[in-house]
């Protein structure tokens, strides 16, 4: 038998046998497993992590306070100049308006995050976050990426740890894993080299943890990096699960070039997604859930994501800028996502930022279900 499929099959029975993989059998998988198998071993990682026959998902917005930034990160179509004639910093009353509709539609949860502007300052975001809470004290404040929090704290010269523990007496939820990009330096140099370096976003987070936030993951692939820094990305994720368990889950797309970026880049095909989403499915073994990206893969690319790996659809957005900025459309009727999921073989539930199932419909288990299908 050849090495390489002796190797591969002893990689599979570790992963079926529940035991950790190393980053040289990460990259053994990647670089020359076949897709096919990927899913298999992708898909039983999940099962026995969520053996009910159910995915989930969450009614969200995004909402990007301001598109004013000064990183000029070269895949970013989103961003504008703080003198641009397109530049805004949304008025009050247009976030109350969008979050209404939210709410008007079953929403759950906010997703705000934007560009690093220059002026604005931690007391901005805490007023913002204080007002939003008292209007609406039961939505859920999922806001300010690690490389926003980045850039408070060297704007104000104070550790990130204050201005994380003062937006989150003002109201701060949970911290979304933007601007991950890949956690390698050498990578970061070329496309974000004025937004913060590998470890300074995961200092973030782990203050964030440190202090009871709960914060997702994320990872943008297909640029310029090399397959060992895809697989040292996730790692450097799980090393920091091990010490916090702060993490709720993971999420990756592909660099999206459709429009007026500066980095140019190949497109990567949707196999490659499927192949780095299954990847992250075996080397995260610690955290607990992995989303579907179906803003940059689409309906069909998301049902097919949940038998490689995901155990989440992710969120029904009713509005999304950055990626769409970059030619990327996919926003889905809730509709749609639950026929997505029973398309695929599963039950929809809705669920809350922490995985809590939501649904008038009850946890699944509370109906008696069988088997996996």
């Amino acid at each position: 038998m050849d090495a390489t499929v002796t190797r591969l099959t002893a990689i599979a029975d570790k992963v079926l046998a529940g035991e950790r993989l190393a980053a040289e059998e990460g990259l053994l998988l990647h670089e020359r497993a076949d897709l096919a198998l990927l899913g298999l071993l992708a898909d039983a990682v999940r099962r026995r992590l969520h053996p009910e026959p159910m995915v989930t998902y969450i009614v969200d917005r995004n909402i990007n306070p301001t598109n004013v930034c000064v990183t000029d990160c070269s895949f970013c179509a989103f961003y504008r100049r703080p003198l641009s004639p397109e530049a805004y910093v949304l008025p009050r009353a247009e976030i109350y308006r969008k979050i209404d509709e939210l709410i008007a539609l079953g929403g759950v949860l906010v997703l705000m995050q934007g560009g690093h502007h220059p002026h604005l300052r931690t007391d901005w975001f805490c007023t913002l976050l204080a007002d939003l809470k008292e209007r609406y004290p039961r939505l859920h404040l999922h806001a300010l990426s690690p490389p926003e929090i980045h850039h408070l704290a060297r704007l104000e010269r104070r550790p990130p740890a204050e201005v994380i523990a003062r937006l989150k007496e003002a109201g701060l939820d949970s911290i979304p894993g933007g601007g991950a990009e890949i956690l390698v330096d050498r990578v970061r140099r070329l496309i974000s080299p004025k937004k913060a370096t590998s470890d300074e976003w995961l200092e973030v987070s782990r203050q964030a943890h440190l202090q009871g936030v709960k914060t997702t993951a994320t990872m943008m692939f297909g640029h310029v990096e090399r397959p060992e820094e895809r697989i040292e990305h996730l790692l450097r994720l799980r090393a920091l699960q091990d010490e916090t368990g702060g993490f709720t889950a993971f999420a990756c797309w592909n660099f999206q070039n459709d429009a007026g970026v500066r980095l140019v880049a190949q497109k990567t095909s949707p196999a490659v997604y499927l192949r780095v989403l299954a990847l992250a499915r075996l080397l995260l073994d610690n955290i607990p859930n992995i989303q579907a990206s179906f803003v940059t893969q689409g309906a069909d690319g998301a049902q097919l994501s949940l038998r490689f790996g995901a155990n989440d659809f992710g969120g029904g957005m009713m509005e999304e800028n950055v990626v769409s900025a970059a030619g990327t459309h996919e926003l889905l009727r809730l509709e749609e996502i639950e026929r997505q999921i029973e398309a695929a073989g599963f039950a929809p539930r809705r669920r809350d930022f922490y995985y809590n199932i939501i649904d008038a419909r009850g946890p699944l288990a509370a109906q008696g279900a069988g088997a996996p299908p």
